[in-house]
């Protein structure tokens, strides 16, 4: 927790000890403050978009779209450069802001699912039928976390472990439009 987080947090809950303070969720204002107010929480809440009180990892996700458009018209060479780059600012973002809202991937850090949603569509046309169908299922593993996400969502710590299970679901994503890329028409 940030210190002016955990005064926040001591200040409504005099006599508490630390370390039930730390595993308290931080309050709707404390977590805006760290998502508008650095740079860092800017980008692990997708712009805002992880604020959302209902599904923040599909704000996120819807978030990354036009992000995707823009990425998709790299050359490939470029977006294999960039992509992986994200990956790894994801990495120290997501660790940073979790740190400092005291909370491991607090639901409102959606810089994975961008990431991951980036990574699902890297293989199919850019068409609104190929984008929505990654979005569909990139959510769909996200959500139900099939072996072996909800294992590394649980098990990995820190800002590769905030991310890694976004990559795995865009791997389950890409795999299952490649297999419609091959049988449809």
């Amino acid at each position: 927790m940030t210190p002016s987080i955990k005064k926040e947090a001591a200040e409504k809950n005099p006599g508490r000890e630390d370390e039930a303070q730390a595993n308290r969720r931080p309050d709707r204002l404390a977590v805006k403050k760290v998502a508008l107010g650095t740079p860092a929480g800017l980008l692990a809440f997708g712009f805002g978009s992880g604020l959302s009180p209902v599904a923040p990892g599909t704000m996120g996700t819807l978030a990354a779209i036009p992000f995707a458009i823009v990425l998709k018209n790299l050359s490939s060479p470029a977006f294999w450069v960039v992509l992986p780059a994200l990956f790894l600012l994801g990495v120290c973002l997501c660790g940073r802001v979790s740190r400092n809202l005291g909370v491991h991937d607090h639901g409102g850090i959606v810089w994975d699912e961008m990431v991951g949603y980036w990574l699902a569509v890297a293989f199919v046309p850019l068409q609104w039928p190929w984008l929505l169908a990654a979005f569909v299922l990139f959510r769909v593993f996200d959500i139900f976390k099939p072996w072996p996400i909800r294992q590394l969502d649980k098990n990995v710590s820190g800002g590769f472990g905030i991310m890694i299970d976004d990559i795995i679901a865009a791997i389950y994503t890409i795999i299952l439009l490649a297999l419609a890329q091959y049988f449809l028409p």
